[in-house]
Formats: structure tokens, sequence, C-alpha cells
């Protein structure tokens, strides 16, 4: 089975989430997609709201029968992506693993915990996001691993790939965030 991996706070969750887990279901052939609602992100210096309020808009957010939100970081009390990984791999065996994220997470990725670990043991997942499409081509992670990339046309075959690999696709995007909605009052105290 492959499974693809939405890690964010999820602060709130939006329909920009839900259409890149349509899109990477297809695009790269996964079987299922767990988002995983992380406690706190150590790039951002504000804390979400609960995890139980995010928990929440999430499932009530993406209803597909091939998606599952999960608190499975919190419940394995990781901090980081790497370490995240590392235990969901552990905790299942045989399942095969793609981490995907927006072409704006590849941007800066560079910046993350043992980013490289990620890259060596998962495929990775990119989709393109409102603006950030060339800055995530010219990422320091896509430069030095420039040669571990798939191109679009063979996006079905990531779930399939060791690691290091990953892809790049351009999907129809929406233009959303969580930070503008929060910014514009549609999700109150969204902050603690």
């Amino acid at each position: 089975m492959s499974v693809g991996l939405l890690g964010g706070s999820f602060d709130p969750p939006h329909a920009g989430h839900v259409h890149i887990t349509r899109e990477a279901l297809k695009v790269f052939g996964l079987d299922r997609v767990w988002w995983l609602v992380s406690p706190g992100n150590p790039l951002k210096r504000a804390g979400p709201a609960t995890l139980e309020r995010r928990m929440a808009a999430a499932r009530e957010m993406m209803r597909h029968p091939r998606v599952a939100v999960s608190d499975f970081e919190a419940r394995a009390g990781t901090r980081y992506t790497a370490q995240t990984i590392a235990a969901i791999q552990t905790a299942h065996p045989g399942v095969r693993f793609v981490w995907l994220m927006g072409a704006d997470n590849l941007a800066q990725f560079h910046l993350w915990k043992d980013w490289r670990e990620i890259m060596e043991r998962v495929p990775v997942g990119v989709l393109a996001r409102p603006g950030a499409r060339t800055r995530a081509r010219t990422a320091p992670a896509a430069l030095i691993y420039r040669r571990a990339r798939l191109r679009a046309g063979e996006s079905r075959l990531l779930a399939r790939a060791e690691a290091p690999a990953w892809c790049f696709v351009n999907v129809p995007m929406v233009d959303l965030s969580s930070t503008a909605l929060r910014a514009s009052g549609a999700w109150p105290g969204g902050e603690g």
C-alpha cells in the first residue's frame, strides 16, 4: 500500500489542502493520504489553535474515503518531520510512504531540521503552489537532489521509487493559505 503524508498545522484547514490531497492521490497514484495534524510548527513563532479544534475542522473539511486525518505526531511525541516519518515507518512496516508538500515548502525545505534525512528516507511529492514554482525549482534541496528528480510524466512511479526520489508536478492551483485565512479573521482565535 502507498500512503501520502501531508503534514502541517492545518491552522485552519482549507479548500487548498483538500485540492492538493485529491490531486496527489491522482498524480502520484497513491492508495491513501494521511493528513498529519501537528501539535505545532517549530518554524512558526506563534502557536496554533488547539489540536482538538484543528483535528475537528480537518475532519469536517476533508471527507474522502481514501483520506484520514491523524494526530500521529502528538501521540508519538515527535516534534520534527524527520522524527515523525521514522516513527510512522516503524509503526507501519510494509507501507510505502511518500511525503507531500507544496512548492512553497520545497523552497525553504533546506531550513527544516534533518531535511536530508527526510529526502533519504521517503520519496517526496511536490505540488505547485501560487508564486512558488520558480523558487522551488531553484531551491537548495532541488539542486542538491536534482539527480533524484523524476519528470512530471513519471509521477505515478514516485510511490514505488527508492529514496531519494522526488517529483514536482504542476496541478491546477487554489490560491488559499492558512496564514491569509487567519489574518482575514476567517479562523477567529486561531492563535493559542
